[in-house]
């Protein structure tokens, strides 16, 4: 077995969280001070793009390491302190049809870290979606498998499936390997699904505790995912959700997840954060000295009374001015004078009686 502690990330189901869950997890784990190597085992290599290398035909790969023609120490990519990168490229894809005669086809990863000492204490395999020949190179080097599982009708029915895989290669292959966790991703809290699927699942498992199948002693995580857009966003930057938007939801999930996997494996994991991964205190500016009855900017005490400036007095009104300043005042509404005038209540009188015209025919008439 190789020598390091080595955690498979499988579900034959795509878009679960595998990719997401092993980068921000391993990112997590890392920050807390474990050495961790991230191994992407997917021909898609969206693990590899989302610490942003570029997968090309010059980089030497996990399919170099399956073809023999480079050890596994070759292919590691060193991208932060305690975190290192084994990145996939696209003719991964044709590892299993090159490999068909190939004996012992299935321990090729296991044999490649166990030739060499590695400089890790954890790994963490992106398996890609499908039970093929690098799903069964992930389980023969693993020591346990973690199961990203969407809280959903359709995702119970192929962990069955998944489930005797494991079991497959822990009867031939890998007698060691067991299934440790569930991590429940794009989880919704205000379903009443995603409670029924997790009750299932919690039934199914304690249903089978203590007995002798692989998934025996496997827990379901307390710490759930949910579903954050900043999760899918921060891979097309090439970064981490810590690196990305700290304060988001995400963030705080997967650091939740990290500090239960802290719990479950203190021997894996410090328990008090390395010093360098804590941001550095700004320093403060020196108070200066201030000038004799003169104003201190660096004292947070000083305050300064402004004066406010009054607009200047209107000049005096002239005469016969008084319509035009009434005209500009807002809903000040004055009649001009001789409007007024003809506003007076005007007296009926006899005088003014409307005269009635006969039309022509009346005076031909007449």
């Amino acid at each position: 077995m190789p020598l390091v502690h080595t955690i498979a990330v499988i579900n034959q189901k795509g878009g679960v969280g595998k990719t997401t869950t092993v980068a921000n997890l391993g990112a997590a784990i890392a920050a807390r001070g474990c050495s961790v190597c991230l191994i992407d085992l997917d021909p898609q290599a969206h693990l590899t793009l989302h610490f942003n290398i570029e997968p090309g035909p010059k980089t030497v790969s996990v399919y170099d390491i399956l073809s023999g023609r480079a050890g596994f120490g070759d292919a590691c990519v060193k991208v932060d302190e305690h975190l290192t990168v084994v990145p996939a490229v696209i003719d991964l894809a044709a590892a299993e049809v090159e490999l068909a005669g190939t004996v012992g086809r299935e321990q090729i990863l296991r044999d490649s870290m166990a030739a060499q000492p590695q400089s890790f204490q954890l790994g963490l395999i992106d398996c890609p979606p499908s039970l093929g020949l690098l799903t069964l190179n992930a389980l023969a080097a693993a020591d346990e498998v973690f199961i990203p599982l969407q809280p959903h009708f359709l995702a119970l029915q192929g962990l069955g499936k998944l489930l005797e895989t494991v079991s497959l290669v822990q009867r031939r292959i890998n007698p060691g390997l067991r299934v440790s966790g569930v991590v429940l991703c794009l989880y919704e809290t205000g379903t009443r699904l995603a409670a029924e699927v997790v009750a299932d699942l919690s039934g199914f498992f304690e249903a089978n505790r203590g007995g002798k199948c692989a998934w025996a002693d496997a827990h379901i995580f307390r710490s759930v995912i949910r579903r954050n857009v900043k999760l899918a966003e921060c891979p097309s930057h090439g970064m981490t959700i810590f690196q990305y938007d700290a304060s988001s939801n995400g963030a705080a999930d997967y650091n939740a997840l990290a500090d239960e996997f802290a719990e479950i494996y203190p021997q894996l994991v410090p328990q008090e954060p390395p010093k360098k991964s804590r941001p550095p205190t700004a320093p403060k500016a020196p108070a200066a000295s201030p000038a004799p009855g003169g104003y201190n900017p660096a004292s947070p005490m000083s305050v300064v009374a402004v004066a406010p400036k009054l607009p200047p007095a209107p000049p005096p009104a002239r005469p016969g001015a008084q319509d035009a300043r009434n005209c500009a005042m807002p809903m000040a509404i004055v009649p001009p004078p001789r409007a007024k005038a003809a506003m007076r209540t005007v007296q009926p009188s006899a005088a003014m009686a409307p005269t009635i015209v006969p039309p022509p025919a009346e005076v031909a008439r007449s």
